[in-house]
């Protein structure tokens, strides 16, 4: 009976000493979790100020339709260098209060939620982030990385730079990437030579141009057309072009 007594307690303070090893195993991995999250986090950070001032060579969609077709078409072209009128058209058509909100439109999620439908409430800032730094699928992993990094990147750019950024890296056809390559592509014109009218029919096929046509729109599109060049005009007079015309 003393053996079996005193095996006991050796068995229990093996148990302990196990347990010990594991909490201590499940610290230390959590601690370098914690690092590694914390590192992940300031590399994207840095990313995004360098991009204040490099231009990006490319995105991650960009890249992939390349693979996918062979080749896409786009030349980076500095805000200088794009008419002002496809400024005011692309903000117009897709983010009429850009000057106004710090990277969400809070009344534009409220509209959308209001009306039950598929109406997207998505900012040009948060385009650029999904386009610049993430992928292009719905996950809620990527929705929060980009409700994590549109902040930042409106703490880190002016306005300027956000929208100089978005109409160089948005689609505007299969393959087709930036206004300076759409303008060659629909009306043979560089970016810097558009007119108010196709600057609003670029702008009209957004946000899916690949079953659309800048040159050729159909009914629908050419009202919608009308809309962006009248919005382009309002946003023009009431002073929510400033911050990217200034």
């Amino acid at each position: 009976m003393a053996n079996s007594k005193s095996k006991k307690p050796a068995a229990k303070a093996k148990r302990r000493g196990l347990m010990d090893r594991v909490a201590d195993a499940v610290r230390w991995l959590r601690r370098w979790l914690l690092r590694l999250a914390g590192a992940a986090a300031v590399l994207l950070l840095l990313w995004v100020a360098a991009y204040r001032f490099v231009d990006p060579p490319g995105t991650p969609y960009v890249w992939s339709e390349a693979g996918r077709l062979g080749s896409v078409a786009r030349e980076w072209r500095d805000l200088e260098a794009i008419a002002p009128a496809m400024a005011r058209a692309a903000v117009a058509a897709e983010d009429a209060n850009f000057c106004l909100h710090w990277g969400f439109d809070v009344d534009a999620i409220k509209d959308a939620i209001e009306e039950g439908s598929g109406r997207g409430a998505s900012t040009i800032s948060q385009q650029v982030v999904k386009n610049a730094f993430l992928w292009q699928s719905r996950s809620w992993a990527r929705k929060a990385l980009e409700a994590m990094l549109t902040p930042a990147m409106e703490a880190f750019w002016p306005k300027r730079r956000i929208l100089e950024v978005y109409l160089n890296v948005a689609e505007f056809g299969e393959g087709v990437f930036g206004v300076e390559a759409a303008a060659r592509h629909y009306f043979g014109v560089s970016a810097a030579d558009l007119s108010e009218a196709q600057a609003a029919a670029l702008a009209s096929i957004l946000p899916a141009p690949k079953q659309r046509d800048a040159a050729a729109l159909t009914p629908a599109l050419q009202r919608k057309a009308a809309q962006v060049r009248d919005g382009a005009a309002t946003i023009a007079a009431d002073g929510r072009a400033a911050c990217f015309e200034s």
